[in-house]
């Protein structure tokens, strides 16, 4: 059998590479006996072309007028590196189109990663309790969304992302089994356990439907069991950690 340019590719085996030293890794610190105390990293903003592994979304898609935009921030003396998701929410419908009876939401999620000789390569956040992001929220009803190998392929996993201190950088920690399952924006039920270790991507939407300007900075997304010492003080966070738990109902009812 002969290998396709893709397989011999430096790209494919740099990204086999990293995933033989990640398991690896693993199998050395023996982290499937033990809890891993070091965090995993699912996106970081450091760089300019880590914007190629996302993509934005919006009701534009389907001929409606809001705008979604996913811009490189480089950091500076006060900000680290992000990714500035900002744009326009409207609720007005296309016309010549009746069949389209809702709009008004923007959205941005990472790409499909790409196969390595492992097979399709999946974030396994099974060993972690949180999901933890660095952001600075305009303080509007955003949406962490997270999609995995599930039966049913537009399942989403989703939680409310509480911003505590809007127009300020802090680090936003969730329990990963407080996300709820929907699909297209509803609640499904009955409900079941997200596919931990095999999750294919994770995105934020605003789906508020209020029309106006949003405006949302993600430094970094990483799976995590709490924050170190090094992260407490780069959120200047004193004392105990408060995780404000998401209510599913609550958000049923909301919907």
């Amino acid at each position: 059998m002969r290998a396709t340019h893709a397989l011999l590719s430096k790209g494919f085996v740099g990204r086999s590479v990293d995933e033989f030293k990640r398991l690896s890794n693993i199998a050395l610190k023996q982290e499937g006996l033990y809890t891993p105390s070091g965090p995993y990293n699912l996106v970081r903003f450091d760089e300019p072309s880590s914007l190629k592994d996302c993509k934005t979304m919006s009701d534009a898609d389907m001929g409606g007028f809001s705008r979604a935009a996913l811009d490189y921030i480089p950091a500076t003396s006060t900000e680290p590196s992000h990714a500035r998701f900002h744009g326009k929410v409207s609720i007005d419908l296309p016309p010549n189109r009746p069949q389209i009876q809702r709009t008004g939401y923007a959205a941005w999620r990472t790409l499909d990663r790409a196969p390595t000789l492992f097979g399709r390569s999946l974030w396994d956040i099974d060993p972690y309790i949180y999901l933890a992001m660095r952001i600075k929220s305009d303080g509007r009803k955003y949406f962490v969304n997270v999609q995995t190998e599930s039966i049913v392929p537009t399942d989403i996993h989703q939680h409310r992302l509480y911003a505590q201190r809007p127009g300020e950088w802090e680090t936003v920690l969730i329990k990963w089994d407080e996300f709820v399952r929907t699909n297209h924006g509803m609640v499904v039920e009955p409900q079941t356990e997200m596919m931990r270790q095999k999750v294919r991507t994770v995105g934020v939407g605003l789906i508020d439907r209020v029309p106006g300007e949003f405006d949302l900075s993600v430094s970094r997304m990483w799976a995590t069991n709490g924050m170190n010492s090094e992260e407490l003080k780069e959120d200047g966070r004193m004392g105990h950690l408060k995780i404000r738990k998401d209510t599913p109902e609550s958000e049923k009812q909301e919907k």
